[in-house]
């Protein structure tokens, strides 16, 4: 039968909820250790004048002080090498390390702190786009797709809006700060274990900044306590900073950002201003559309170049674009480098081809629903992407008109116009809106992967790939597949930690892909493994007439499908092969095909597949207060055929919840010289259970993925996206009272946004009526 599409449950369970977990700080102090922090800048953009660490030095328990001085090099990035591990002559953001403190206590560790001197000389920070757009700061070079031509589309419409679309970051909140443990060995060797979705990553940057070679540095990555993106490339600085640390002192180094300090130091999701201009018909169509994608990448390129290249290749979103062009640039600020964020610059892109489609239904009087539906991409034409790949196996049509089904879209929107007509407190909003998510990292050789598969002579199985746990159940859906592909109980697999020492230059756990990856690699070597036993088996159920091609594997026997009586049990039969010198171990490899993208042209089959699907939200809103109320939220997705239908539901049930948070509750707010106010959970507001909307309805069409290892789709971003709709609803509640009027909402929609933008209304609707009096007397 096989354990594939069926509901075991996460490796982890049951250690999650009895503790039994253990993360890098868990990890039992050694002998020796010592603790890890560092100094950072309180400006957020200076010169470095002098550093003065005497006073620091003389407190007892400081072991050592640590600058630039110190590296053999400074100078890394995953994709510009721009970014210094510890600051040089300037500081270019608040936050930035400056000094790395090695002390026995986390009281010497304070003490340092306070007396460490540096006389910075503050400079002008630049902490807007707007700010960076005036002084042509950017990061990286622009990017761009074009079809079609705009000067005829626009002439063919019937209206022409234009507008600037304003989406503020998020922080990744994860429930495990960044975290590293580093143990000094033998010829200069280090092994660092660290909270990291990047083993290879901590691997070369730690041999970079150290002058080791690759093979002096092994990093293991056990679990994370989440990441979403945020550990992606910045779990790299604890890591270099404790491995400094041991390499200097030969003792062990532990480094834990508290929850307040790595709120305030490490990037966030990518703020967009997007200004865009679209032309339409008066049925709501689309003739041309025009936008420019302005990010912040904060002081350092991190990987915000990539985000931004998802960001453009995602503003079609799930509609036919024929007239089109878009533009994106990075720009660079004096705040902490932005990373990766689950979406990867796919919500910035959605949000705003969602925002323009409620904008066009405001404008021509239509239901917003009525206006995707007329742009939705198709089956057999207009189902072309602006860089020319075909949207292949389309479901969002189906998906579309099953989901008005289920979610009775059609009785519900009616009733929100009766409401809003006749209530004069609360305003009511609904929409529905879709994701159609490529999967795939958007640089072609990062797409890839190896895996290893050792068999024991009991019949036991290990796995070691690339893949790294954060929560989202990559090892669950790795051993359900070793265990079909080798006909075992999934018990009988183990899937080992992470390490650069037995999986090499690996991808991060990322771009929704780890268990594609991952998983297909691991079948790889499985199958390698099977092909080796085959005609051993053969040879021993039926030495007369043996035929590998008859043989089966599964639920731990094997068996000649022509006899029923012959068999041997997966034990045996690795027993026997380990007697006759037949290898029981293997490495598999796998790089996804049909792969292949420029942006010189701005051409090409960036993704594999698409993961898609369809969301309606509504949502109450209190007219006097601004407070939100998402009364509920029907998910329905195309996602294959589930490896494990469990792990997807908790991913597609977590992903919009998390993608709620973004579009209504978590608000950054900084001062004026750059300092996040909103650096712990008293003001920094994530989703709690009361957040979940009261009916939230949850489900797939289970549709095969021809292309991809058992059918199956990636789930772990394609569902924060949906929660775009949540934020669509209360556009759709303003537009009730806005008597024909674009109703301009940032994201998040907060409390106060909502009550801002109520405001504006009715003043801009008082004005009106004035006006009309007026004239009429």
């Amino acid at each position: 039968m096989g354990s594939v599409g069926k509901n075991l449950p996460h490796d982890s369970a049951v250690g999650h909820v009895t503790g039994g977990s253990v993360y890098v700080d868990d990890i039992p102090p050694m002998r020796n250790e010592l603790v890890v922090d560092f100094w950072w800048s309180p400006v957020s953009h200076g010169t470095i004048r002098s550093i003065d660490l005497e006073e620091a030095a003389a407190i007892p328990g400081v072991v050592g002080l640590y600058t630039r001085e110190d590296l053999h090099a400074n100078l890394f990035g995953p994709i510009i090498h721009d970014e210094v591990l510890l600051a040089e002559d300037r500081v270019l953001f608040m936050g930035q390390p400056v000094v790395v403190i090695a002390a026995e206590n986390r009281d010497s560790i304070r003490a340092a702190k306070r007396a460490i001197r540096v006389d910075i000389e503050e400079l002008e920070p630049i902490l807007t786009i707007a700010g960076a757009v005036v002084k042509h700061e950017t990061i990286g070079d622009p990017m761009a797709l074009q079809r079609g031509e705009l000067a005829r589309g626009f002439a063919e419409a019937d209206h022409v809006i234009e507008g600037r679309f304003v989406n503020q970051g998020q922080d990744h909140f994860y429930l495990e700060s960044q975290a590293a443990i580093a143990f000094p060995g033998e010829e200069g060797e280090i092994t660092v274990h660290s909270s990291t979705q990047n083993p290879s990553e901590v691997q070369h940057v730690i041999a970079q900044v150290l002058g080791l070679r690759l093979n002096q540095v092994n990093c293991l990555t056990k679990r994370m306590g989440g990441a979403f993106g945020g550990k992606e490339c910045q779990a790299t600085h604890p890591a270099a900073m404790a491995a400094l640390v041991a390499r200097k002192t030969g003792r062990p180094a532990r480094i834990v950002y508290t929850k307040d300090d790595d709120m305030q130091v490490t990037g966030k999701r990518h703020p967009f201003e997007n200004d865009y201009k679209v032309g339409f018909r008066k049925d709501g169509r689309i003739t041309a559309l025009e936008v420019e994608l302005r990010s912040d990448g904060g002081a350092y390129a991190d990987l915000s170049t990539a985000v931004m290249g998802r960001a453009v290749t995602h503003v079609d979103n799930a509609y036919w674009l024929p007239n089109v062009r878009i533009r994106g640039q990075v720009y660079r600020t004096h705040t902490p480098p932005n990373t990766a964020f689950r979406g990867f610059g796919g919500p910035q892109g959605v949000a705003t081809i969602e925002n323009i489609l409620e904008e066009i239904a405001t404008v021509t009087g239509l239901d917003a629903l009525d206006v995707r539906l007329a742009n939705c991409y198709g089956i057999d034409d207009r189902n072309v992407t602006p860089y020319g790949q075909v949207v292949e196996n389309n479901n969002l049509p189906r998906l579309f008109d099953e989901l008005i089904t289920r979610s009775g879209y059609r009785s519900r929107a009616a009733e929100v116009r009766r409401f809003n007509a006749a209530s004069p407190t609360h305003l009511r909003g609904i929409s529905m809106t879709a994701v159609k998510f490529g999967i795939s990292f958007n640089t072609k050789f990062l797409n890839q992967a190896n895996a290893l598969v050792n068999v024991y002579l009991d019949g036991t199985v290990q796995v070691s790939t690339g893949a790294t746990e954060m929560g989202q159940g990559v090892n669950t859906k790795i051993r359900q597949l070793v265990a079909d592909e080798l006909g075992i109980d999934p018990a009988h697999v183990a899937v080992m930690i992470t390490s650069t020492e037995k999986n090499n230059n690996t991808s991060a756990t990322a771009a929704s892909s780890a268990a594609d990856l991952n998983g297909s690699a691991a079948v790889d070597a499985c199958r390698r493994i099977r092909e080796r036993l085959l005609p051993l088996a053969a040879e021993l159920l039926s030495p007369q007439n043996s035929d590998p091609a008859s043989i089966i594997f599964e639920e731990g026997i094997v068996r000649d499908r022509r006899n029923a009586e012959a068999r041997l049990t997966f034990a045996e039969l690795v027993w026997q092969g380990y007697l006759r010198r037949i290898s029981l171990g293997e490495r598999g490899f796998y790089a996804t095909p049909r792969i292949d993208f420029s942006w010189l042209t701005g051409q090409g089959h960036p993704f594999f597949y698409f993961t898609q699907g369809c969301a309606v939200s509504e949502v109450l809103i209190d007219r006097f207060t601004g407070e939100l109320t998402v009364l509920r939220s029907d998910v329905l997705m195309d996602i294959g055929k589930p490896i494990n239908p469990g792990i997807d539901r908790g991913q597609m049930t977590g992903g919009f919840i998390q993608g709620m948070g973004w579009v209504t509750t978590e608000d950054l707010r900084y001062d004026e010289k750059g300092w996040l106010l909103s650096h712990s959970p008293t003001t920094y507001k994530i989703p709690n259970i009361q957040d979940v909307p009261a009916v939230f309805n949850v489900d797939w069409l289970e549709i095969g993925n021809p292309v991809n290892i058992a059918g199956s789709k990636a789930t772990g971003e394609p569902p924060l996206l949906l929660a775009i709709s949540v934020w669509t609803a209360v556009k759709n509640a303003l537009s009730h009272v806005s008597n024909g009027k674009i109703a301009r909402l940032k994201l998040p929609a907060t409390a106060e946004e909502i009550v801002m933008r109520l405001a504006e209304l009715e003043e801009g609707a008082r004005a009106e009526a004035t006006t009309a009096s007026r004239t009429h007397a």
